[in-house]
């Protein structure tokens, strides 16, 4: 009888042991998430009934307020011609004129500038106006782009450097500039899910129909879910804020935002998956639209400037080309100061398509987003060689900044609302 020697070894769960199979826990995990759910779901309906207003899409379309959100959606079709008429021009002159250029930029910022007073002055449905405010900004950033790369092909044209690649480019049968300029060109663009303007996108070869009617049911099915978990979850706990947040205590605050955070946070990933999977790639199917990234691994991000660099790769190219490239490269920033140019941009418009669609000027998402600047770099120290601590602290940052956004702006509606049509 022999005896084996017993060498040194760790424990399965110690981080030394190099274990990572724990599948099963993670099944532990699903299976706990679900009757912890489906505890709360009942626990819902027998304190507040049945709350989900099933005719409100009816409803929706018949009020009138809504109307005007259709029609400011439809105003947008002038500002494209205007552009796209500008553009025209100017490939035809082949030179820099100021007036025709200052006209784009006018155009551009007009984008941004006529819903702001269209929605003041016409006070339609908040749903309806930030639907239409999504729209001008989207089409605003590709607009942006698309008249940053012609002003490129004309610089290049007028250099004469075109005639050295036209034959390559042709003998591919590839577009060039100025061919691109058509109406179906533009429109194209406009309808593809990417904010990137290239003359020459990549295609796929053919439309799955098996494709669409899976995207398409699953648009259908998480957004009624997202409606449902609104109306029976969220909308419930909001209407508790009967007074400003002063006027409570630590605790109650702290018990409101943390019963609002799962419910919020589980419909932002909801959001999340019928959008940016779901509906782009939708789109992206029915114009054979090839390039499919529309987002990379954020939920594996161990610090926040990891996470807004992968959670949506449109966004990131195109502040990166046509923001960020600019700015070290041709005005001599240096990349620190051009990332934090960055940010501030995307602040901004954060706050913009909250604050014009409520009619109220407020800076709460505004600074939810600059406050993640000194937010990251202390995830980034917190981490250290731990990208597990990295990880953890990105998704508590996720969890916990949007309902203490959603909490402020709901206390100001109220104080607009009532309280200053009382005094």
């Amino acid at each position: 009888m022999t005896i084996e020697s017993i060498t040194e070894r760790p424990s399965l769960l110690s981080a030394s042991s190099g274990y990572e199979n724990y599948r099963g826990f993670l099944n532990l995990l699903y299976v706990i998430l679900g009757i912890g759910s489906f505890h709360l779901v009942i626990e819902n309906i027998l304190k507040y009934g049945l709350l989900v207003e099933f005719d409100w899409p009816l409803r929706f379309l018949k009020d009138p307020t809504n109307w005007p959100s259709v029609f400011l959606i439809l105003l947008i079709n002038l500002f494209i011609l205007f552009q796209f008429c500008l553009e025209i021009k100017l490939s035809k002159i082949l030179s820099f004129i100021k007036p025709l250029i200052l006209f784009q930029i006018l155009n551009l910022s007009l984008i941004l500038i006529y819903p702001v007073i269209y929605i003041h002055h016409r006070q339609p449905n908040p749903a309806g106006a930030f639907i239409a405010v999504c729209l001008y900004s989207i089409v605003f950033l590709k607009l942006v782009s698309y008249t940053h790369i012609n002003y490129q092909c004309r610089i290049d044209l007028f250099k004469k450097k075109q005639d050295q690649i036209n034959s390559i480019i042709i003998s591919e049968g590839l577009i060039i500039y100025p061919n691109n300029l058509t109406i179906k060109n533009l429109y194209y663009f406009l309808f593809a899910p990417t904010l990137c303007y290239e003359l020459n996108f990549p295609r796929s070869p053919c439309i799955r129909k098996s494709f669409l009617c899976r995207r398409f049911g699953e648009i259908l099915v998480i957004c009624s879910l997202q409606y449902c978990l609104s109306q029976q979850w969220i909308l419930p706990i909001l209407r508790t804020l009967d007074r400003p947040l002063n006027h409570y205590t630590i605790l109650e605050n702290t018990e409101r935002l943390l019963r609002l955070s799962l419910p919020n946070h589980l419909i932002w990933l909801l959001l999340f998956y019928v959008y940016f999977h779901s509906t782009l790639n939708l789109l992206a199917e029915l114009l054979c639209f090839g390039d499919r990234l529309f987002y990379r691994d954020w939920w594996n991000a161990t610090d926040l400037y990891e996470f807004w660099n992968r959670w949506n790769t449109s966004v990131h190219d195109f502040c990166k080309r046509h923001i960020y490239n600019p700015l070290v490269s041709h005005f001599g920033l240096n990349k620190t100061l051009g990332s934090l140019v960055v940010f501030i941009i995307s602040a901004f418009f954060h706050e913009y398509l909250i604050s014009v669609p409520l009619r109220m000027i407020r800076p709460w998402s505004f600074l939810a987003m600059i406050l993640q600047v000194p937010m990251g770099l202390a995830v980034r120290h917190v981490k250290g060689e731990n990208k597990t601590y990295g990880n953890v602290a990105v998704w508590i940052s996720l969890i916990l900044i949007q309902p203490i956004a959603i909490l402020l702006y709901i206390q100001d509606l109220f104080y607009r609302d009532f309280v200053q049509h009382e005094i």
